[in-house]
């Protein structure tokens, strides 16, 4: 192991940031291949989801193995301009949705209370 890969495992990391990153505005003709390219330059990818329905396309999940890598890729590809659009990319939020649920059904509470 080199030293100066040693100091960047060292840096603390934002508690938001994780190995699964959240892609939007991805060209609807972008292959499979295409994007393990784009993304495999910053690390090896243990898994790929591209959106393929209506609701869905133009959307990707990126697993990292390393949550470095996951940092360095999102960090980069940030605005990147992919086929004339500009990439937006999230660290995914596993809790998110969820709260959004909760939300609806809290609304859905209080208009029943209201009554």
């Amino acid at each position: 192991m080199s030293l100066a890969y040693g100091k960047a495992r060292a840096v603390q990391l934002a508690p938001n940031v994780n190995r699964i990153l959240f892609v939007k505005n991805l060209p609807f003709k972008i292959t499979a291949d295409e994007m393990y390219d784009l993304f495999g330059k910053y690390g090896a990818i243990r898994q790929m989801r591209m959106g393929t329905d209506q609701k869905t396309r133009g959307t990707a999940f990126v697993v990292y193995e390393d949550i470095f890598d996951a940092k360095e890729a999102c960090d980069h590809l940030q605005g990147f301009n992919v086929m004339g659009r500009y990439l937006v990319v999230l660290y995914h939020q596993a809790g998110h949705r969820a709260k959004a649920v909760d939300l609806s059904k809290e609304e859905e509470r209080v208009q029943q209370l209201r009554r």
